[in-house]
């Protein structure tokens, strides 16, 4: 019997095999990345916070961060996959002065920390406002002060309301809460929630890939950047 020939599909199978991988892709394309970078003073708790969030504990052993730290969560709103990228920077000028124009490179959202214990670390936020508005982050993007170790009730130097009054004339929601202290993590989930919500309300995304939209960021880029940032950071 004579060996039977592959046939070939006709135009209705081709468009549906077509149309099936162009889903995929769009699915893709519809991941939302975003990165939020976490700025302040040494020592506020940047590291804690993220370290918090992403992982859900604290971090046994705290360092001071030299360059950058870079940490990711995937996370779920409205049945859509959201990552948030949280980029956390030294606070000392030393540390950042090589590759500080880069870390404000496409930034999604920022959170201003403040040590509650220390009111020099909150002196300190309009310095750190002004150095984003130097790098011209649009005055769009969502941004969140956090007032950090509120655990250590006895030690406290900003009080609530004189933090609620420099958030209030900067347009920023405040929140105070502890990465240490376990029966506050849910505050911390809260803050990277609450600029989830805020940032995919928005529509911005870049996808795996590769399609962007102008104003975002591939997910290369920021890993470039990344490396970068770790080899400078041990140069000064």
């Amino acid at each position: 019997m004579a060996e039977e020939l592959p046939r070939n599909r006709s135009q209705s199978e081709q468009k549906e095999e077509l149309e099936s991988s162009v889903t995929v892709i769009e699915k893709q394309a519809q991941r939302r990345i975003f990165k939020i970078i976490v700025i302040g003073d040494s020592n506020v708790g940047k590291t804690c916070l993220t370290y918090r969030f992403c992982s859900g504990k604290f971090p046994d052993k705290t360092e001071a961060t030299i360059g950058v730290d870079f940490r990711e969560r995937t996370i779920e709103i409205d049945k859509e996959q959201v990552k948030l990228q949280l980029w956390d920077t030294a606070g000392q000028e030393r540390f950042r002065k090589s590759m500080v124009q880069h870390y404000y490179r496409n930034v999604h959202a920022v959170v201003f920390v403040y040590d509650v214990t220390k009111m020099s670390s909150f002196d300190s936020m309009p310095s750190w406002i002004e150095e984003c508005d130097r790098h011209n982050l649009n005055k769009d993007i969502p941004r969140l002060l956090v007032g950090n170790k509120c655990d250590m009730k006895l030690r406290i130097a900003v009080n609530t309301n004189l933090a609620q009054k420099f958030a209030d004339s900067h347009s920023m929601p405040l929140f105070e809460t502890s990465a240490k202290d376990d029966e506050r993590a849910n505050h911390v989930d809260a803050i990277f929630m609450t600029l989830a919500h805020k940032l995919k309300s928005k529509g911005l995304f870049t996808g795996n890939t590769g399609l962007r939209i102008p104003g975002t960021y591939s997910i290369a880029d920021n890993m470039v950047m990344y490396y970068v940032c770790q080899v400078t950071s041990v140069c000064f």
